[in-house]
């Protein structure tokens, strides 16, 4: 079988998987670990810039929060998490243009089954680099309306950052089965929530909208954005937001560490404004794109 990767440089990277740092293909957890029983883990996404994490911080105080609303038991401290970063990225000799996943699984069960009482090894944390710049085309993407709806706060709370993405990867299927980069997921009254892996916003009249996080991530990147945004003296409001307004919008995009900003064309068929990346938009990007250069965690090496 052959598997191509996208980055080759990825071939050969070491992994740091509870407490040992592996080679790529040693890097594994075990069958009874809770991450393979049920996806009882929690995780986050990181950016290096120019020997910078981004929002370290941030991302931390999530995991550990995200764990604690799940009642993982001997939760590692942010101290012991930065180590095992630091120690990973050093082995692996990166200081740029990297994106790690950050994983805390409730750790590796006794016996197959759902009880957390099974759970009497720890935790076991992930720390996982790659060489990837952000995913998304620069000039635009094109996104539909998934049928699957994004989970209310009454069945999981997205505030939680678990790693249950189950509806998430049933919008994208729908997504890749449209041709399209993503999908737009509804809440369960019909209104926008985010995208199966992005927070979204819209221009309308210069004036920035972006959903409540009820039914989304309140993602970081998503946070960072509407800070630049006040700011800068761009009118910015947080409210239920309807495929309507979408289409209507002069301007869409979407957020996330992963993509960082990334122009919609297009939803669900409809051009959004003239169909290019538009020029708020682009000042967003370039706001945000100086904050990465000049603020994060400096890496001790």
């Amino acid at each position: 079988m052959s598997v191509q990767l996208p980055n080759p440089k990825n071939e050969n990277i070491l992994i740091y998987v509870g407490g040992e740092i592996l080679p790529r293909e040693d890097a594994k957890v075990s069958v009874f670990d809770s991450v393979v029983q049920g996806g009882d883990a929690v995780w986050e996404g990181l950016r290096v810039y120019d020997g910078k994490i981004f929002q370290l911080e941030p991302h931390l105080d999530r995991l550990i929060d995200s764990a604690k609303a799940m009642a993982f038991a001997e939760i590692p401290t942010k101290e012991e998490v930065k180590t095992a970063i630091f120690e990973t990225l050093k082995a692996n000799d990166m200081r740029d243009g990297v994106h790690i996943r950050l994983t805390l699984s409730r750790g590796k069960k006794t016996s197959s089954g759902m009880s957390p009482h099974f759970n009497q090894y720890g935790p076991c944390l992930i720390v996982l680099p790659e060489w990837k710049p952000p995913i998304y085309d620069v000039n635009g993407i094109r996104l539909i309306t998934a049928s699957t709806r994004r989970n209310p706060a009454m069945s999981v709370d997205s505030k939680i950052h678990h790693n249950n993405l189950i509806n998430n990867i049933l919008a994208k299927i729908e997504a890749n089965v449209a041709g399209v980069d993503d999908a737009v997921m509804l809440d369960i009254f019909g209104f926008v929530s985010e995208t199966n892996a992005t927070n979204m916003f819209l221009f309308k009249k210069g004036i920035l909208l972006t959903p409540h996080a009820d039914s989304c991530l309140p993602g970081i990147t998503r946070a960072t954005v509407i800070q630049i945004a006040r700011e800068a003296g761009i009118e910015t409001h947080e409210r239920n937001v309807s495929l309507t307004e979408i289409y209507t919008a002069h301007e869409v995009f979407t957020t996330g560490t992963m993509g960082e900003l990334s122009p919609v064309l297009e939803v669900d068929g409809r051009t959004i404004g003239d169909g290019k990346p538009g020029q708020d938009t682009d000042r967003l990007r370039k706001l945000y794109a100086l904050k990465t250069a000049h603020e994060g965690e400096p890496l001790p090496f």
